[in-house]
């Protein structure tokens, strides 16, 4: 390879890290609020023998599974387990959905069979767009539900159809991998915030 193939590749993964540091200044500048907020809601949720219901579409999807999984079983230490589902995880339901009815009512309909009062929904979306988180929303919504909107770029047409009950964190990016890189911290945050709650409740 040629020097400069060479530099063009290190310049690329150093502005990746570089480009990460930026967004998370500004996350911290403008997010927090928001995160502790959403980790209050998950809180009073689960005071009310609520369930976490999450879901997302591609990378997102790995997030609404990873939040999942994080309840479910454990994150850094032992503690109870945390009632929770990932509406993107059972293929049979979704692609029955999607092949009877319509893609963008693979969330919504899985909302309608599961979803009560005091669940919350966490919709993962880079974009704030997808026909199939707006639909989720809606379900929600008609269920008593509250949400938790984690997304970037400006919310798109999600943060539209949230009320003052519910909670938006709002990454200030329109790089899909960057929106995605802080969604994981925010992930990680709520949870080692949910893992000190139980522990000093028990």
């Amino acid at each position: 390879l040629s020097d400069k193939k060479i530099m063009d590749k290190f310049s690329i993964i150093k502005s990746n890290f570089i480009q990460n540091k930026e967004l998370i200044d500004k996350t911290i500048e403008t997010n927090l609020s928001d995160i502790e907020n959403a980790t209050g809601m998950l809180i009073n949720m689960l005071e009310n023998d609520g369930k976490l219901l999450s879901c997302g579409n591609g990378g997102s999807s790995g997030d609404a599974q990873h939040i999942s999984s994080e309840f479910i079983n454990r994150f850094e230490i032992e503690r109870k387990e945390m009632p929770a589902i990932s509406l993107n995880s059972d293929t049979a339901t979704l692609t029955s959905i999607a092949n009877d009815y319509d893609y963008k009512y693979i969330f919504a309909k899985q909302i309608n069979a599961l979803g009560k009062k005091n669940d919350i929904l966490m919709a993962f979306t880079t974009s704030g767009n997808s026909s199939n988180i707006i639909e989720a929303i809606n379900s929600a919504k008609l269920k008593g539900m509250r949400l938790i909107l984690i997304s970037g770029n400006d919310g798109g047409k999600a943060i539209s159809l949230l009320d003052k009950t519910d909670c938006s964190i709002i990454v200030p990016s329109d790089r899909t991998s960057r929106i995605q890189e802080m969604h994981l911290i925010i992930i990680h945050a709520v949870c080692e915030c949910l893992d000190v709650y139980i522990r000093n409740e028990g």
